[in-house]
């Protein structure tokens, strides 16, 4: 006499379409009225569903026949009537099989995620690295022009800055020490004051505080003047709050 099987052990093979069309109506029948299968159902659903999510790396070639042949060599135990211990039928096998080939992909999926992600991470340090150079390079042009001059200022908050302006590159690098952290992602903004009074934006530095430098933004023209001003994330067209100060560019 054959042991009937345990249709507790059809949950994980119903949610990766192991069953034949005849199982998976017992399956179901079975699971109408079956609150545990529901959990177990739901639980396989889930953790399938992360495995989907992950971007899998192609399966190496030949695995499907590989895997088959092993299957086909493999003696297959059936439990006795009145034997201990678990068996292994052919339906366990489809979704044993199933399984490993999911966990595989999914592991695979996450070693190619894993190197994507360090392949990132180095490109983005490379391109920080390029980016930091660059402009250090920028401000020691300026720095070093012949016809440099410098200006300082004091700013509001004991903050104090400098403008180092290059006429004939038409170019200034803005400076500033003792700046306060800002909150609620505000930013520092740069403007050129022209002498009709005119305001344009110069750039921005971040709102971490303390030190901070950089070339300006646009041509330098005929501006007279150089303040900076808090405003909200991405900054403003035009001022929005009182300027922490001004540095005169003009002598």
């Amino acid at each position: 006499m054959t042991q009937p099987e345990d249709p507790h052990l059809d949950a994980a093979a119903y949610v990766l379409h192991a069953l034949t069309p005849a199982e998976e109506a017992a399956f179901l029948n079975h699971l109408a009225g079956c609150e545990e299968c529901r959990r177990n159902v739901a639980e396989f659903e889930a953790t399938t569903a992360r495995l989907a999510a992950v971007e899998t790396a192609p399966l190496p070639p030949g695995l499907r026949t590989r895997v088959l042949d092993a299957a086909a060599r493999t003696r297959q135990e059936r439990r006795r009537p009145g034997a201990g211990g678990p068996s292994l039928t052919a339906r366990g096998l489809r979704f044993a099989l199933a399984a490993s080939i999911v966990v595989a992909a999914g592991l695979g999926g996450v070693a190619a995620w894993q190197h994507s992600q360090a392949d990132d991470a180095r490109a983005r340090a490379t391109q920080t690295q390029q980016e930091a150079r660059q402009a250090q390079d920028a401000i020691t042009d300026v720095l070093t022009a012949p016809d440099a001059t410098i200006h300082t200022g004091e700013l509001s908050d004991g903050a104090t800055a400098a403008v180092v302006v290059s006429r004939r590159q038409s170019e200034a690098v803005f400076t500033a020490q003792g700046l306060p952290a800002l909150t609620g992602g505000k930013v520092y903004e740069l403007w050129y004051a022209e002498p009709t009074g005119d305001l344009r934006a110069a750039g921005l530095l971040p709102g971490v505080g303390d030190r901070s430098a950089r070339v300006l933004e646009g041509p330098l023209g005929d501006a007279v003047a150089v303040g900076i001003t808090v405003e909200p994330p991405g900054g403003s067209l035009q001022p929005t709050s009182e300027p922490l100060g001004t540095v005169p560019i003009s002598s």
